[in-house]
């Protein structure tokens, strides 16, 4: 007898709990409704700067990890594919910032690496690369 006075299973209660419950989920499910992917133009300037990465010969350091250009996409890749379902980004710069600039578990930079040359952060070599990709496409009329 002792189950029937708890406070959950006052018939009260358990209506407020429900509405609270149901205002919560209904408070929620707008952002969810909102979450796109992102726009083709931004995936495609994305893929771009993942194939230059692969194809450039430089290595990319991750956790203080030295990783092949093809490693690196495939990382990458995965963050991009994570982020595109949850919320998309609207624009590659936005891609490198939240996804290609440091490590999300370390926090560390990304580095990459180009032959016998000092390393620099994955941010200023994607923006680089990025704007080298636009500059190309401008030149072709595309």
């Amino acid at each position: 007898m002792a189950f029937a006075s708890h406070p959950f299973t006052q018939p009260g209660l358990r209506a407020c709990l429900r509405l609270a419950l149901l205002a919560m989920l209904g408070a929620a499910l707008p952002g969810l409704a909102q979450a796109q992917a992102s726009p083709p133009r931004v995936k495609a300037e994305i893929v771009a700067l993942m194939n230059r990465l692969e194809a450039s010969g430089c290595q990319f350091n991750r956790n203080g990890t030295w990783y092949p250009g093809a490693e690196a996409k495939t990382h990458l890749n995965r963050k991009f594919v994570y982020i595109d379902a949850r919320s998309g980004v609207s624009s590659a710069e936005q891609f490198i910032e939240q996804a290609a600039t440091r490590s999300s578990m370390s926090g560390q930079a990304y580095l990459v690496q180009c032959g016998a040359a000092a390393p620099v952060e994955s941010n200023a070599w994607l923006k680089a690369q990025l704007a080298m990709l636009r500059k190309a496409q401008a030149d072709t009329g595309r």
